[in-house]
């Protein structure tokens, strides 16, 4: 069997990352249907924090997946990728989870967003360093 590279470490990860996304937006049409709201959020509180789950991970999500992308193309450990990789998709899902089951201050939101922090810092200290060796 071949090594795991850089590439193939990529792939796993905005692949699964299209995966939440396509969960999130389809929780947000669940909650569509079962309102019966077809544009905003009508008021249902449900459906407004549904709504910015998928928002929230969509402001955050791609450009993560640059730098997890532009880490392969340079060759950057699989390590590197595989743990901006990690460190963003728990931070995602456990922001996620805890906005959809509260619109309130939550500890799975402040984990979350660390996470989804550490991340970005990590795969930028990570780009700067292959980009001056």
């Amino acid at each position: 069997m071949d090594a795991v590279t850089s590439g193939h470490a990529a792939a796993l990860w905005v692949g699964l990352h299209l995966i939440l996304l396509l969960v999130l937006s389809l929780l947000v049409v669940r909650q569509r249907r079962r309102h019966g709201v077809a544009l905003g959020d009508g008021g249902v509180p449900e459906l407004a924090r549904a709504i910015r789950a998928f928002g929230n991970a969509t402001e955050y999500v791609p450009a993560a997946l640059v730098g997890v992308a532009v880490l392969a193309v340079v060759e950057a450990s699989p390590l590197a990728v595989h743990l901006t990789g990690l460190l963003l998709f728990v931070g995602r899902v456990l922001h996620g989870v805890g906005l959809s089951r509260s619109g309130e201050a939550s500890l799975l939101r402040a984990i979350g967003v660390t996470m989804t922090w550490l991340a970005y810092v990590f795969a930028s200290v990570a780009l700067l360093f292959y980009a001056i060796t």
